[in-house]
């Protein structure tokens, strides 16, 4: 009977041991912090934030269709009924490889410009970890308006320009964002008297969130060591974005009449001092 007696207590002892075990191991997972960051999203609505890229990229098997528009000068009034009579259009597409690279093209009427596009991720921005999101962005255009009665030794080489960006934003708030982006730009065939075969670009820019789907955006990018004959300006733009479901629409005011991002970063004519204004939009359809 004692034999027995002493079986139980010990039995029962066991039991108490393992669950008290088992009751401490799982305290110990539930003070166990995850290791993976929470990464920041929606700095920016849109692929754009006037006409410089933001740091947006397609996700993985989306299709986002762009049509653009530029009207002409604001400035003329009536003359061109308010830009109506000299409008620029663009058209293009974009594919989200995977989550982290997109790729794209368009045509705009302009010099019958075909720009091609690629965008990555770098790093993103982490909550309560790395401050800044970081995208990789290069363009080439290809102009094939040029022709060879004007250039008689013209070759396909002529044709093409690129830009090599690397875009920095950081999401301040649930309202703000701000971006930095180092621009370089290479023209194979230009103008030495007016412009540069290289030039530097720092762009900034930012969004500020007005109400669920309004945002206001504003841009502003200088050249780095412009030529002294010059006779085009730093860009400056502002604009609106409207995001209604699966569209995103951007209404755009701007010194630069331009699409491609070769000519938007070294070519604005526009003044907003007594110059050229330029008004437009950009529209995106994500399928």
């Amino acid at each position: 009977m004692n034999v027995k007696l002493i079986l139980s207590l010990m039995f029962g002892l066991s039991v108490i041991g393992q669950a008290s075990a088992q009751d401490d191991l799982l305290k110990q997972l539930d003070t166990v912090k995850p290791k993976e960051k929470q990464v920041e999203i929606a700095a920016f609505k849109g692929l754009q934030i006037c006409n410089m890229q933001s740091t947006k990229l397609a996700a993985k098997g989306e299709w986002y269709v762009l049509i653009s528009h530029r009207f002409g000068d604001l400035t003329e009034g009536l003359d061109n009924f308010f830009g109506l009579d000299d409008a620029y259009t663009k058209i293009g597409a974009i594919y989200g490889i995977t989550n982290g690279l997109s790729v794209g093209l368009s045509r705009q009427t302009n010099n019958k410009i075909y720009e091609l596009t690629a965008k990555y991720r770098i790093k993103s921005q982490e909550e309560n970890g790395f401050p800044v999101t970081v995208v990789g962005y290069n363009t080439m255009d290809i102009n094939t308006n040029l022709s060879t009665d004007i250039y008689p030794n013209l070759e396909f080489n002529n044709r093409l320009a690129y830009t090599t960006q690397l875009l920095v934003s950081r999401k301040f708030s649930d309202r703000f964002s701000a971006e930095i982006a180092p621009v370089f730009i290479h023209k194979n065939l230009y103008d030495p008297t007016t412009e540069r075969d290289n030039q530097f670009v720092i762009g900034t820019g930012g969004r500020y969130k007005l109400t669920k789907r309004l945002s206001v955006n504003l841009e502003y990018a200088a050249r780095i060591d412009a030529p002294e004959n010059d006779v085009y300006h730093d860009l400056l733009s502002v604009g609106l974005d409207i995001e209604t479901g699966g569209h995103i629409f951007q209404l755009v005011f701007s010194n630069c009449q331009t699409m491609n991002d070769v000519y938007v970063f070294s070519n604005a004519t526009g003044k907003w001092n007594g110059g050229s204004i330029y008004f437009g939009f950009n529209l995106y359809r994500v399928f």
